[in-house]
């Protein structure tokens, strides 16, 4: 499976999980929401500074952004005010 797509599994998994609109994830990682949807449709790549941004708003590596097959706690990141 090729690094974009399981990027954009795991970005909504990990969105979801957090209870986090696409909205509101672009707005604490400081992204556009248009391209949020781009990546979870695999639409666009993302680069190693946006990975970071990502995986800091859920509280995760960059590296567990691109696990095959992330395990996913619920509600994981719903708390934080980043």
């Amino acid at each position: 499976m090729e690094s974009r797509r399981i990027l954009a599994q795991n970005l909504k998994k990990y969105r979801l999980a957090g209870g986090f609109s696409q909205e509101d994830l672009a707005h604490r990682a400081e992204l556009d929401r248009t391209y949020i949807s781009a990546l979870e449709r695999s639409r666009y790549s993302a680069s190693l500074d946006v990975l970071d941004k990502l995986a800091n708003v859920f509280g995760v590596t960059s590296s567990d952004l691109l696990r095959i097959d992330a395990q996913v706690p619920r509600a994981q990141a719903k708390d934080q005010d980043g």
